[in-house]
């Protein structure tokens, strides 16, 4: 029996054997691709690749990512593409929008399906690291035997999604190895720097959507993602990231409800409070005028004498 033989009965055994989805992670996927998605493993078509204009429109739509992203897969690139690796970028729905690779792996790359317009969502390759890490929104490594596809099973693959300011998901970073003498050890070397790069695009597509924004970074006691708040200048939370949305109980995706980052960050100092927050309001409009009670009350849209008497009520001085 061949090895390619030996894979898709093991994998259609695992599939659907009760019980082993709930165990294992990787038999979930396996289940998904061949019940959910109706998927053979031993089937030998090649990748689903699709046209040059549908490509071109969906590159345009990620543009800002793209923008962002490519200096840091180029660098990631030069940690890895010398071990016979190739650096992937996908959108959210797993199709690749740009590939590097040294010229002697490119055509393997190529004959294998990793190359732009190639769909390696998990409904079209079943469990692969691109579409197994969008279809379970978090880190994967996918070890040759793991793909779902036998004809897949001389790869490794290492991937991390990549969210927007909104909190969705809008693509995955992917490492794969074409070298037959991948380790899984190593693959948990590559895996760090990708979730890492992954995590640099992600933080860094976050601050392009808020130019004007002052950008927290919050304390989450995780190395796993970038917890971020962008915070107006009336110190009001306007933007979380995916992993700050969790950490503070914030909606997982779309418009987060505007918050004073004080109630997010546990400030314990007087700003707390009505009271609190006219004070804030107060010595910010006084800093910007340099002391000035006039320009004061004229940036906060009072009269002079108003701010005075609100300044008192306060315990502040003024001049």
């Amino acid at each position: 029996m061949s090895s390619l033989t030996r894979h898709i009965e093991h994998v259609l055994k695992t599939a659907t054997h009760p019980g082993a989805a709930a165990r294992s992670r990787l038999a979930a996927s396996w289940r998904r691709s061949l019940n959910h998605h109706g998927l053979d493993p031993g089937q030998r078509r090649d990748v689903q690749r699709i046209c040059a204009r549908s490509l071109a429109e969906r590159m345009e739509q990620a543009d800002c990512m793209r923008r962002i992203a490519l200096p840091k897969i180029d660098a990631l690139f030069q940690l890895v593409g010398g071990s016979g690796c190739g650096v992937l970028l996908t959108d959210c729905d797993g199709v690749v929008l740009d590939l590097r690779a040294s010229d002697g792996d490119t055509d393997t790359f190529n004959a294998w399906g990793l190359a732009p317009g190639a769909d390696w969502s998990e409904a079209s390759e079943g469990t692969n690291g691109i579409g197994t890490c969008i279809a379970e929104a978090r880190q994967v490594i996918i070890h040759r035997e793991e793909h779902f596809h036998a004809r897949n099973t001389a790869m490794s693959c290492m991937d991390a999604p990549i969210f927007g300011a909104d909190g969705r998901l809008i693509g995955a970073l992917d490492v794969s190895s074409a070298r037959a003498d991948q380790t899984a050890s190593f693959n948990q070397l590559i895996a760090a720097s990708v979730a890492q790069t992954a995590r640099q695009i992600e933080a860094d597509v976050f601050r392009a959507a808020f130019p004007e924004a002052r950008i927290i970074t919050a304390e989450a006691g995780t190395a796993e993602a970038a917890v971020l708040l962008a915070v107006d200048g009336d110190d009001i939370v306007r933007g979380a990231t995916r992993a700050a949305r969790k950490v503070f109980n914030l909606s997982q995706t779309g418009p987060i409800s505007p918050r004073p980052a004080s109630d997010l960050l546990g400030s314990e100092d007087d700003s707390n409070g009505f009271d609190g927050a006219q004070r804030a309001a107060v010595n910010r409009a006084l800093s910007r005028t340099n002391g000035n009670v006039s320009e004061a009350a004229r940036l906060l849209g009072i009269g002079r004498a108003t701010l005075y008497r609100r300044m008192k009520r306060l315990g502040m001085r003024g001049e």
